[in-house]
């Protein structure tokens, strides 16, 4: 994002709009800080700016990065979807993903009026990468990733920043609890916040097969329902689909 500083009058109207403090005023002149700002276009279409002068730039490929995972109006080249997860993570109902015996995972790092650097993404990836994960593909976070074999991200990536990322991946409930330790382990090392999610299929009586084991590890969780009421598709046959794989990485 840009001001036009031939329409700007530096009404400062703008500056409240930012969710993570990019525009700036330094001598009367109101300026967007474009090392913190986050292309996620949230003045230009929030701040009622009298002037018309807060403008989209053209962005190059790595700047690119910084709006795919900030605007959801933004799609990923490399996934073709929005935000900055997939649709997955909320309906299971639908995809089947989340099988008995498995959970989901979703690391999410940054939050509105905080934000991340991909470095810190890093991280935790490559921390997560060391105890055997494996990565979402249609994850657009992944695709950031040089290699995934080690959660490694492109160097020229590392200083970009987003309002957040979404790790993402499936494991086994009984690896459950050294993905838990290894985000504790390394928590110091980044300098951001991350909440995290874990998606469990519940049984026959809606019991969550995995909340024991969050419990045990002094986890308070939250629990969120999200159920897809169809939206013209069908519902997945899990009694079909017995026996088979878990879905997901």
């Amino acid at each position: 994002m840009i001001i036009n500083k031939t329409l700007c009058v530096n009404c400062r109207k703008c500056v409240p709009f930012c969710p993570v403090g990019a525009i700036e005023v330094h001598d009367r002149i109101v300026q967007i800080n474009a090392d913190e700002c986050v292309e996620c276009g949230v003045c230009f279409r929030s701040a009622q700016c009298p002037r018309g002068a807060i403008e989209m730039n053209e962005l190059d490929e790595i700047r690119m990065n910084r709006k795919i995972m900030s605007d959801p109006s933004a799609i990923s080249a490399k996934t073709k979807i929005g935000g900055r997860g997939t649709v997955e993570m909320k309906t299971n109902d639908i995809t089947g993903r989340f099988r008995e015996g498995f959970a989901g995972v979703g690391v999410e790092m940054g939050r509105p009026g905080v934000g991340t650097r991909l470095r810190d993404v890093e991280t935790v990836a490559m921390a997560l990468t060391a105890i055997g994960v494996s990565w979402e593909d249609d994850n657009p976070i992944t695709a950031l990733m040089s290699d995934q074999s080690t959660g490694k991200f492109r160097d020229e990536l590392l200083n970009e920043k987003v309002l957040s990322g979404i790790l993402e991946f499936t494991v086994p409930s009984e690896k459950l609890p050294q993905v838990l330790e290894t985000l504790r382990s390394v928590e110091s090392r980044i300098d951001t916040v991350f909440s995290l999610g874990v998606i469990s299929k519940l049984g026959d009586q809606l019991e969550d097969p995995n909340l024991d084991t969050l419990l045990a590890l002094g986890y308070q969780p939250y629990p969120n329902l999200k159920v897809n009421i169809g939206l013209g598709k069908p519902l997945f046959d899990f009694a079909a689909a017995d026996g088979a794989p878990a879905g997901g990485c």
